[in-house]
């Protein structure tokens, strides 16, 4: 088995230390090291306490020899495009959330920053937890199977006000809407 423990830290922007200091209880940057290169064995203890350090399923740090996975070969600076050293694992979307639900808004017509074509991976948050999301766009259900998508604007109780990215249109307010889904990737085809 190959570990992916690299690319999804590459992936989500982490330091060495930085997972090492997220893993419960904390550990040193150079034994994350040794377990990304392979030169200490990924225990199953070990890929649960950085699975959730890296807010991702134990599961997705490892994969089978043989499997053929979408890779990213290049990045692209102020210079131009680079090569990668090394080729990394490209990661899903699906597989970076810390086990909670994505959803996917399709854009169909042009709003705000939204192209038509557009895909928006939103994760799902319970009501609980939104106090983060004030000024970012989240999709919200609604009584009878609808649904209301805006920026989160205010949070005052129960009540949410979504302002709508199309000009001209007005607040949404929600009362006690089950959960909210936040804009975490924006998917655009050329």
């Amino acid at each position: 088995m190959i570990n992916r423990i690299r690319d999804i830290r590459k992936q989500k922007g982490m330091t060495l230390a930085e997972v090492a200091a997220a893993c419960k209880p904390a550990t040193t940057a150079q034994t994350i090291g040794r377990l990304e290169t392979g030169m200490r064995n990924l225990s199953l203890v070990w890929m649960n306490r950085i699975g959730e350090a890296l807010e991702v399923d134990p599961e997705t740090l490892v994969k089978g020899e043989a499997q053929e996975r979408t890779q990213i070969i290049a990045r692209l600076t102020e210079g131009g495009a680079e090569s990668l050293s090394t080729p990394r694992d490209a990661i899903l979307p699906t597989e970076l959330v810390d086990g909670s639900a994505l959803v996917c808004l399709s854009i169909e017509t042009s709003q705000g920053e939204y192209r038509s074509g557009d895909q928006l991976w939103m994760k799902q948050v319970a009501p609980e937890d939104t106090a983060s999301l004030i000024n970012r766009d989240v999709l919200a259900p609604r009584s009878g199977g609808r649904f209301a998508f805006g920026r989160l604007i205010d949070r005052q109780g129960s009540l949410v006000g979504l302002l709508p990215p199309g000009i001209g249109q007005r607040q949404i307010v929600i009362d006690s809407p089950a959960w909210l889904a936040v804009a975490e990737m924006l998917v655009r085809k050329l």
